[in-house]
């Protein structure tokens, strides 16, 4: 018999309880109800397991197979999932109330990665010694980064002063797919007018 994996939710081989069972072979060949000691008898016989994949059928269904190569199979599947789903973070970029004009682009730019990225960004403006006394600066600063994002973010959280520092949260913009709406019919070209029949020019014969 092939290991088994330690987590499982299935019946195996001697823990299936029903005195018969809906047999399926290997290749998904229906094997008919046949009794569980025969079904053992036949997954030792081809050094496989016999797994309950319907416990709660009328019999139950049992398959042949090899257990550990499907549990292996079915955890890669679950870790190839697990790592395409994308993990949203929160990342920081801090300002102070003076930040000069090319480390101001810098950040910004920093910031327009994170959003495009799918990632939230948390802006944090820190201020210092008697910069409390003009939070004004601060709040100006932040409503600038906000119109400069305004084409890649939305506000999750407006500036809030948190103790000495005060912090506004984006999240990345939803980007709409246009909806395609139906072709518009072409234009039905009109009808040529029928040709005039060519008059008979022939004369008519004289009468000699």
């Amino acid at each position: 018999m092939s290991p088994i994996a330690l987590e499982r939710s299935q019946r195996i081989n001697g823990e299936i309880t029903a005195p018969q069972l809906r047999l399926v072979a290997e290749n998904g060949d229906q094997l008919g109800i046949v009794a569980v000691a025969d079904a053992l008898k036949m997954a030792e016989e081809q050094n496989v397991d016999l797994v309950e994949i319907a416990p709660l059928a009328v019999p139950p269904v049992c398959k042949l197979m090899d257990y550990g190569k499907f549990r292996y199979r079915e955890q890669k599947k679950a870790h190839e999932a697990k790592l395409k789903q994308k993990q949203i973070q929160v990342k920081e970029i801090k300002f102070r109330p003076g930040t000069d004009e090319g480390d101001y682009k810098i950040k910004v730019g920093k910031l327009v990665q994170f959003l495009e990225e799918g990632d939230k960004a948390k802006v944090t403006l820190r201020f210092r010694g008697r910069e409390m006394a003009h939070q004004e600066f601060g709040v100006r600063l932040l409503e600038r980064v906000r119109k400069d994002l305004e084409a890649t973010a939305i506000i999750e959280q407006f500036p809030r002063l948190e103790g000495r520092q005060m912090v506004m949260v984006l999240a990345p913009k939803k980007k709409v797919v246009p909806v395609k709406g139906p072709k518009k019919p072409a234009a039905e070209k009109a009808p040529k007018a029928p040709k005039e029949a060519k008059k008979d020019e022939t004369k008519p014969a004289t009468a000699g």
